[in-house]
């Protein structure tokens, strides 16, 4: 069983709920949300019935359609079905794969003011427009997101807990890791890189550190995802499946921006917008926009016609790399890991971090800004955030991100963006292979790729 963040937030909600709301987990497909509740329901409840609408029985069915305005005997009946004793206030019951059966998401509002158990709901694609265009959202459900291992819980699954822990402690005191904890770091963060954080994957990396085995698995949730596209998306799968092939090639590019030329030469962003919303809303991608005139509430100025189009697993994104051939060749996985370079890193890091703010609860923002005029005033910076800052009594701040993918790397726009926004800056950051440094002014910190985890 892997380790997750999100049991203690199911622990937390439990405690703070106090059975007066449920709880509906999202996520993309094959996150874990399934195993996460059911773990949740084991080791928190006396008891737990989970009830799986992918394959929902007839009389099971029959159950919420026929006595959803009698309680007791609708519990009496599940209770019996499921062979589970349920108990008031100490049960919990889970609807997995809720959007497959609508009727029973509405149903929650009438089973919470009920009050005898708690409810938690899983869904994929749970908003889509198709899945609840004819019943009630309850107002008695609080969401949360779920997505694939950030690097931390990859680091509890391979067994290093203690180096995750020193990693962190390192990054609150700045004070670099010795020379031999800094390459084990590295190196996981590599494996993390190409394995990802799909459940399966890591599970499977895990036991046999088997870059072959993991590239099949990746390869059936990517064709999984595929057939959901096909069934779910609607007028829509055409772009769909046109936008998810392009993302490695869109991110490969040194301007990692998306351009639906690359897609069809005649598009028209309005055109695609229900598409970008289908993947984002499924969980798939993760969008990250340009925060035109940055600012501690960074979505006011935010640019929905320029934006960066990543994966929402760094793994994935290895293997749709090479959707063209049968398998991802071995070298591939072999020169990343040991810093070969053969194919563009960027793309993987830059894929990984924003996983990393994403898996955190953050929305991504970057900073772009194209002068023809004046090429000394065009600036890039990869990912923008809100931290409280020290020097401002913490007070929140803009913490500029840079992601470099090499030893060796310029910072020249981070050097103007810092020139014209600097009484809105917090403490900079430069995410890269080397040792942590701190900056002589000591409003600038570079630091290793997976201190990310601790930026958030």
């Amino acid at each position: 069983m892997l380790k997750r963040k999100m049991l203690d937030k199911l622990i937390a909600w439990k405690q703070k709920a106090g059975g007066r709301e449920a709880l509906l987990i999202e996520g993309a497909r094959r996150v874990g949300k399934s195993t996460i509740v059911e773990e949740f329901g084991r080791t928190q409840y006396k008891s737990y019935i989970l009830i799986d609408f992918t394959r929902l029985p007839r009389d099971v069915r029959d159950i919420f359609e026929n006595q959803r305005d009698d309680f007791d005997t609708f519990f009496m009946l599940l209770s019996a079905y499921y062979r589970k004793r349920l108990y008031e206030r100490e049960s919990l019951i889970i609807f997995d794969e809720v959007q497959r059966y609508p009727a029973a998401r509405e149903l929650i509002k009438y089973l919470v003011a009920d009050g005898r158990y708690d409810y938690v709901e899983t869904g994929s694609l749970i908003s889509i427009k198709r899945n609840v265009a004819n019943i009630v959202i309850p107002s008695e459900e609080r969401k949360m997101d779920m997505g694939p291992l950030d690097f931390e819980e990859f680091c509890w699954a391979m067994g290093e807990e203690l180096l995750a822990e020193t990693i962190r402690k390192s990054f609150e005191r700045l004070v670099p890791l010795p020379d031999a904890l800094h390459k084990r770091a590295m190196r996981l963060w590599r494996e993390y890189l190409l394995v990802g954080g799909m459940p399966q994957a890591v599970a499977d990396y895990v036991e046999q550190r088997d870059f072959g085995e993991v590239d099949l698995i990746k390869r059936g949730i990517l064709q999984l995802y595929s057939d959901d596209i096909g069934k779910f998306a609607n007028g829509d799968a055409g772009r769909v499946r046109g936008i998810f092939a392009q993302i490695p090639g869109q991110l490969s590019k040194h301007e990692k921006r998306f351009t639906l030329a690359s897609v069809d030469k005649g598009a028209r962003s309005r055109e695609y917008d229900s598409a970008f919303f289908w993947l984002e809303d499924a969980r798939l991608v993760n969008l990250c926009r340009n925060s035109t005139d940055p600012l501690v509430g960074l979505g006011l100025y935010e640019d929905n016609d320029s934006f960066k189009c990543y994966m929402a697993d760094t793994g994935l994104l290895v293997s749709q790399a090479f959707a063209d051939r049968e398998t991802t060749p071995d070298d591939v996985y072999r020169d990343i890991l040991f810093d070969k370079l053969s194919l563009n890193e960027g793309m993987l890091v830059e894929n990984a971090v924003a996983q990393q703010f994403r898996a955190n609860g953050r929305k991504l923002y970057f900073f772009s800004r194209l002068d023809r005029a004046d090429a000394s005033k065009t600036m890039e910076i990869d990912f923008l955030i809100v931290r409280e800052y020290d020097n401002a009594a913490m007070k929140p701040r803009i913490s500029p991100i840079e992601v470099k993918s090499t030893k060796r790397y310029g910072v020249s726009s981070l050097d103007k963006f810092r020139k014209r926004y600097a009484r809105r800056l917090g403490k900079e950051y430069v995410l890269h292979p080397r040792q942590l440094e701190v900056m002589e002014n000591a409003s600038s910190c570079r630091c290793i790729w997976p201190t990310v985890c601790d930026l958030c």
